[in-house]
């Protein structure tokens, strides 16, 4: 094994023994002229994806915390066309539906640095110059948006023998809508939330756009390094499906538990 191949990420400082030594050369002499993707170089810099994923989940999962919960009163609002408000939030829904998340996060990013009233304001510092803070307050927005909507057709189609129910047993408008038409709702909406959710995910690679390293930005940091085709993307690529993977199994417990008085249930035989 030559230098060249000791300098293209190995750790120094690692005490190893003859047979670990002649394995570990074995495995690089693999990896280097005999596999099509350099997995020694990958296991070398895995700690690095780890950390992108990290960062990739902490903007996606907050993001959609805020999101939701700014999704709550608009939908309330959409659905009950409730005046002066329904026309706006068609509106704030429709621009951030209708354009991509790249030119949203860019807008944020870099056009908000144009205007010296934004410089100078007390946000800048701590928070328009970050672009942790840019992409989290374009992501909410964003994601609120396709919230807003899905979740107002979803109490739009609230049954309206419940919402009977409910005035029959004397409820207010408060408390049936806490009780009845939101939980209702928020059951019927799971299953679309759920590829809000992924979509999110997918949508994180903006995030190595503006300087930040998610998944994505280690991949091509990688094959930026070290002059590669692939292996950054492909590894990128598995540490997405992984993730996806996690999210669809969690979403499907969760209907499985939500949605339980849906399901057929069998007729017992006398």
């Amino acid at each position: 094994m030559d230098g060249a191949s000791l300098q293209r990420g190995r750790r120094p400082g690692i005490t190893v023994t003859n047979t670990e030594r002649t394995l570990l050369e074995y495995l690089v002499d693999i990896s280097e002229n005999h596999s099509p993707l350099d997995f020694m170089l990958i296991a070398d810099h895995i700690d690095k994806f780890f950390y992108g994923a990290l960062l990739t989940l902490e903007v996606t999962l907050i993001s959609l915390i805020v999101g939701g919960l700014m999704a709550i009163p608009l939908a309330l609002a959409r659905a009950y066309r409730q005046p002066w408000l329904n026309r706006p939030i068609w509106c704030f829904t429709y621009f951030f539906r209708g354009t991509p998340l790249l030119v949203q996060t860019y807008l944020v990013y870099y056009g908000l640095a144009q205007f010296d009233v934004v410089r100078e304001s007390f946000l800048w510092d701590p928070v328009l110059s970050s672009p942790w803070w840019c992409a989290l307050i374009t992501f909410s927005l964003n994601t609120a948006a396709y919230t807003t909507e899905f979740l107002r057709g979803a109490i739009e189609n609230t049954a309206k023998g419940e919402i009977e129910a409910a005035k029959a047993c004397g409820m207010s408008t408060l408390k049936m809508m806490r009780r009845i038409i939101l939980p209702s709702a928020f059951r019927r909406a799971l299953p679309a939330y759920s590829n809000e959710v992924i979509f999110m995910l997918h949508s994180s690679v903006v995030l190595s756009t503006i300087t930040l390293q998610d998944i994505l930005g280690v991949g091509r940091w990688l094959n930026g390094r070290y002059y590669l085709a692939y292996e950054g993307f492909i590894t990128a690529m598995l540490f997405y499906m992984a993730l996806v993977f996690l999210i669809s199994r969690a979403f499907r417990l969760w209907e499985s538990h939500w949605l339980k008085h849906l399901r057929p249930r069998e007729t017992v035989e006398a």
